[in-house]
């Protein structure tokens, strides 16, 4: 099967390796669209964490927001299991589901966590993925094609706006016009009295206002003390601190981009403000959820898609990060088809 890979730093391919054995309690699954984004990024450039402490080693087959269609069980199936031929996609995070975490409740902090496509499972951009029966999501028929791809970040705004317990009356900022903020400011268009987008990218500001914010602000104009919930987007280190003076007394900050680079800020102001912070490390418990919202047209995959790469050769898949790595100006995210 074809299988597109980070071969080194800054060095991806499209080579040809075995389609992956069957093991009991799997299920194969047919790739159709994988979305790429800045975790694969980071992976191609040295910096992920996930390479740094060994849990990725090259040549790493990436792709950990994708969706398929169900090809084999490896054994008897689950009573209930999305049928041969059905459209799933995969959850990132798959828990051991026998660890003192997984016993609480806690499943995203699995002590034993495997990740599709970052550690201690192959991603989705191939041919063919193996992944547990219970870590798929069926989707609906009917679905646009891209939304399969966007169901993976879209969780974790999900998880943001549950965690943050997210009011009708809630003046909502996002910051950043990435896919995840962009999927943000669709929810809080929806359930919240107000939603204003914060950035840097004028065309991303412009798709925002498309995709249903109220009002657009350069990041250096954003207004301060006037939210009641800032959801934190860019994965900007700057963007920490500029949630937190945009956001009113007694507000709450969640973070949901993933910043790097430490930064400075006086500790006392948050016990002064009020000011409830927040780490969004995934939905792991949304998929279901969030299948319905792109389903019932709260979220829509469309708007945010820049480009799509057909998995054809090893320039087709280079070009897919260069664009990703040059930055794009509106619509973010770029997608490779490994076909139906």
């Amino acid at each position: 099967m074809r299988a597109a890979r980070i071969t080194g730093i800054g060095q991806t391919d499209l080579a040809t390796v075995p389609v992956p054995e069957p093991e009991p309690g799997t299920v194969l699954v047919r790739t159709r669209h994988v979305g790429i984004c800045g975790t694969d990024l980071e992976i191609l450039h040295g910096t992920s964490a996930f390479l740094q402490d060994g849990r990725i080693t090259f040549p790493h087959v990436f792709g950990h927001e994708w969706y398929g269609e169900v090809a084999a069980y490896a054994d008897e199936p689950p009573a209930h299991a999305p049928a041969v031929g059905s459209l799933v996609v995969g959850r990132t995070m798959v828990p051991c589901g026998h660890c003192a975490q997984c016993h609480a409740g806690r499943a995203q902090m699995c002590t034993a966590l495997r990740e599709i496509g970052l550690y201690g499972l192959q991603g989705g951009a191939a041919d063919y993925v193996r992944v547990p029966t219970h870590a798929l999501t069926p989707l609906p028929d009917g679905l646009p094609e891209a939304a399969g791809a966007l169901i993976e970040p879209a969780v974790s705004v999900v998880e943001a706006f549950e965690r943050a317990r997210l009011r009708f009356d809630d003046q909502v900022a996002v910051i950043g016009t990435g896919t995840m903020g962009l999927l943000a400011v669709q929810f809080a268009h929806r359930h919240a009295a107000k939603v204003h987008a914060i950035g840097i990218d004028r065309p991303g500001l412009d798709l925002a206002l498309r995709c249903g914010a109220d009002a657009a602000h350069h990041a250096d104009e954003a207004p301060q003390g006037a939210y009641s919930l800032v959801v934190e987007a860019s994965g900007a280190a700057s963007a920490f601190t500029g949630a937190l003076r945009m956001a009113e007394r007694g507000g709450r900050v969640a973070l949901v981009g993933v910043a790097r680079e430490p930064v400075s800020f006086v500790p006392g102001e948050l016990s002064l403000q009020g000011v409830d912070v927040l780490g969004i490390q995934h939905g792991i418990s949304h998929y279901d959820r969030t299948v319905a919202l792109f389903e019932q047209g709260v979220l829509d995959a469309d708007p945010l898609v820049a480009e799509v790469f057909p998995a054809l050769s090893a320039e087709s898949v280079g070009a897919a990060f260069a664009l990703l790595e040059q930055g794009r100006s509106g619509p973010p995210k770029i997608l490779l088809t490994f076909g139906g």
